[in-house]
């Protein structure tokens, strides 16, 4: 069993904690990450637009001007497409961007993802990622101790939703807070997916949510 270091929020080294096997070994295909990271993409997709069809404009109920003998060629409304304010030719409707993957699959592909950062050493526990109350320069003092204060993306993992250290995080272009899964459904949880843990540079996560991640998806 792979043991990690765990640091306290001075980054002062507090210990070791053992990593299960399971989640260092995990083989899944590249094509099965690929196909999680897009259906993750897409599932975030609103797929709200919306443009108007000729039919859809308000006005041009009659005809403009007479079919023949005025030199112009033969029109029926001014709101078609060719026309300003006319309606959009092949308009957008609003549509379903959902793509289903297979849950197994899926929570493969999240944890090969964490697996492999884990073997890269992009990975840094923490004891305990609580802030009192909602300060940045109190998440930039955490990550300054860790020495990440220069990475580009840094995703943080609570063991669950906390206003607090959410918002202390929340200015910080460079950091995304996710929260780790539970078996349970939470108030406002928001847990990691493949592409978050793919794109991060470094991760941060609480000792707690590395227990949670091992309870629920790495048995």
């Amino acid at each position: 069993m792979a043991e990690l270091k765990i640091y306290a929020g001075d980054g002062k080294e507090v210990g070791t904690q053992p990593v299960s096997e399971k989640l260092l070994s995990v083989h899944v295909s590249l094509t099965s990450i690929h196909r999680a990271v897009v259906a993750e993409n897409a599932n975030n997709r609103q797929g709200t637009q919306k443009t108007k069809t000729r039919s859809e404009v308000r006005g041009g109920g009659r005809k403009p001007y007479k079919q023949k003998k005025t030199g112009n060629a033969r029109q029926g409304t001014i709101r078609a497409p060719h026309y300003a304010h006319g309606g959009m030719a092949l308009a957008l409707t609003p549509r379903d961007y959902e793509k289903k993957v297979n849950k197994k699959e899926r929570r493969a592909a999240i944890l090969a993802s964490l697996g492999a950062q884990m073997q890269a050493g992009n990975v840094q526990i923490v004891d305990k990622i609580l802030f009192a109350l909602p300060r940045t320069k109190d998440a930039v003092a955490l990550l300054t101790a860790l020495g990440l204060q220069d990475q580009k993306r840094v995703l943080v993992i609570l063991p669950s939703h906390d206003e607090n250290t959410y918002k202390s995080f929340r200015n910080l272009p460079n950091v995304e807070v996710r929260t780790a899964p539970t078996k349970d459904a939470e108030v406002k949880a928001n847990p990691f997916s493949a592409r978050d843990l793919l794109v991060a540079k470094k991760i941060v996560v609480a000792q707690e949510a590395l227990a949670k991640i091992e309870e629920v998806w790495a048995k």
